[in-house]
């Protein structure tokens, strides 16, 4: 007798053989024992998880002796020849062979009206029937919406939304899912023992990671290795045979990631190239183990699961999964999923490969802003004394964070609060009241005070928000920090608006609130330094103009008014 492959040795014959799809069978198996039957159904999924094999099944309880059964005997005429594919009442047709609506009518609908020659039902099995075309399915609506008593529609497909809805709404729809990898190796363990051969358990698992949820694809691919191995399979056959990616590798590129040494990182790309392994499959399995890490990192328990770790690379795995944060291998999985698709058109993929883990290296290096904040400001915002005529000594901030911030220019020292007079940039109608000198040098005091206590104090806030400022325009109880559109510096300023304005009323000794203005473009340093001097200049004049005792009698009698502007006469 010829071979016969494994996939075909070991198709189930019963319902409770079918792995991985209990919810389907057992709703057939209760529709068999109660009568309820449809006359028509869709069997939908991945391939190779036991569609076609499930509709000979059903083929056979509803034609076997002893049926309609839900255990159909296995032994009669009709059961024997319904597995082996040789009755005459089940007709099993190829979609893609049988598109045309002239087939159709032709293989199917003709025969409709003839009667089964031995069996209860005459069965049509339509495998992949998503490739029928339009024709073909609106000549078949009629047949499958009221066939005779005697036929029953049984239709297989892995693309179930090529189907049109006409069709499925006549029909009873089954879902098939993707069997767990578990399942998988329980079987192929169950296969290897009947059939003799020696094999460890995580090269089963191997296999059945391999086959993605379709058991007849593991199923092949044991009949490959031990095709090559004979009935002694060694831990490395099935790596060698398959072409997959060897665990140590993996593990080994995961912990050169997490040492930051980029000389084994190197060691190990050439090493995947001179295993010959095709390095797109390499980057795959690599994110796939990088997804492992971050389960584990969510839920350790899971290391138990022989989807996410053989026994032997149990404890390596979670040892790792400590060594990573959840945000290291979020940003990790992007980059090794573009690196697969661009090695696909890379010249030269081991160089590709190379500068993805040395990429890879850096990003670990990345510190969330939050992390920094809470590095050098405790995490929460420092809370202000009572307001005070002196200003307080800060705290020197930590001087070791993990990553450095960048330098910035250092602002001026801070200037006393003596009052001296300072000149009004451009001349006036009147000479300044030394009022108004003595308030313009007490606000550029405030200004200078300001950014070394923010500077001392919390180098984050200075270098995020303050230093990003265009300028820094001050009143007597306001600051107004003036930003470019394009900085988008909205969200950062508000979050510590609170800090800054606790910083600025402790200097001054009285409240001092801050603001934000934004302009389309600041300009250059010399636009910048005109527009200070003209709102200096502003300021002198409206001080100038508050101190007239007629404007002050004018402002005494109607309450209401305000000073909007101020000009030079």
């Amino acid at each position: 007798m010829a071979y016969q492959v494994i996939a075909r040795k070991w198709r189930p014959q019963t319902f409770d053989a079918v792995v991985g799809q209990q919810a389907v069978t057992r709703t057939l198996c209760n529709a068999l024992a109660s009568g309820r039957l449809a006359q028509a159904f869709v069997f939908a999924g991945p391939r190779g998880v036991g569609k076609t094999t499930t509709a000979r099944i059903l083929a056979r309880a509803l034609n076997c002796e002893h049926g309609p059964t839900a255990e159909p005997c296995g032994v009669c005429d009709a059961c024997r020849e319904i597995a082996e594919g040789r009755d005459i009442d089940v007709l099993e047709i190829d979609a893609a062979t049988h598109t045309g609506v002239d087939n159709v009518r032709e293989v199917i609908i003709a025969g409709l009206s003839i009667l089964p020659v031995r069996n209860r039902y005459k069965i049509f099995i339509v495998d992949e029937v998503h490739q029928l075309s339009t024709p073909s399915f609106n000549a078949l609506l009629k047949s499958i919406e009221e066939p005779p008593p005697h036929v029953v529609f049984m239709m297989a497909t892995t693309e179930l939304d090529k189907i049109p809805e006409t069709v499925l709404s006549r029909s009873q729809v089954y879902e098939f899912r993707a069997i767990g990898t578990k399942q998988i190796a329980d079987q192929l363990r169950a296969i290897v023992d009947a059939e003799g051969v020696e094999v460890a358990d995580e090269s089963l698992l191997q296999i059945a990671r391999d086959a993605d949820g379709s058991m007849r694809d593991a199923e092949s691919k044991l009949d490959q290795v031990i095709a090559f191995t004979g009935n002694t399979i060694a831990p490395n056959d099935v790596s060698t045979v398959l072409g997959l990616v060897g665990r140590d590798l993996l593990l080994n590129t995961l912990e050169a990631v997490a040492n930051e040494d980029a000389v084994a990182a190197f060691s190990v790309a050439g090493h995947a190239v001179d295993m010959g392994y095709d390095l797109r499959l390499v980057c795959r399995e690599l994110s796939r183990a990088v997804r492992d890490l971050l389960v584990l990192s969510v839920d350790p328990s899971r290391a138990n699961d022989p989807e996410i770790a053989g026994d032997g690379e149990r404890d390596r795995l979670l040892a790792l999964a400590r060594r990573f944060s959840r945000e290291d291998l979020l940003r990790s999985f992007d980059l090794l999923t573009r690196a697969e698709f661009d090695i696909r058109h890379a010249a030269q993929p081991r160089y590709h490969l190379e500068m993805v883990l040395l990429r890879w290296i850096h990003v670990r290096k990345l510190v969330a802003i939050e992390d920094l904040i809470q590095q050098t400001d405790g995490g929460a915002t420092r809370p202000a004394p009572a307001a005070a005529p002196a200003r307080s000594v800060p705290a020197a901030a930590p001087s070791a964070v993990r990553r450095p911030m960048p330098a910035s220019p250092a602002p001026p020292p801070a200037a006393p609060f003596t009052p001296t007079p300072t000149p009004v940039s451009a001349p006036v109608s009147a000479p300044v009241p030394p009022s108004a000198s003595v308030q313009a040098s007490e606000r550029g005091g405030l200004k200078d005070a300001f950014l070394s206590e923010v500077r001392k104090s919390s180098p984050v806030l200075y270098n995020t928000v303050v230093a990003q400022a265009q300028r820094m325009d001050t009143s007597d109880d306001r600051i107004v920090l003036v930003f470019e559109a394009a900085q988008k510096i909205g969200p950062a300023f508000e979050k510590y608006r609170p800090q800054m304005e606790a910083v600025a009323s402790r200097i001054a000794g009285r409240k001092v609130t801050i603001a934000a203005e934004t302009v389309e473009h600041a300009g250059s340093p010399d636009e910048v330094t005109a527009r200070q001097e003209d709102a200096q200049r502003k300021s002198a004049l409206r001080e100038q103009a508050l101190g007239d005792t007629g404007v002050q009698a004018l402002l005494d009698v109607f309450p209401a008014a305000e000073i909007r502007d101020v000009e030079e006469a």
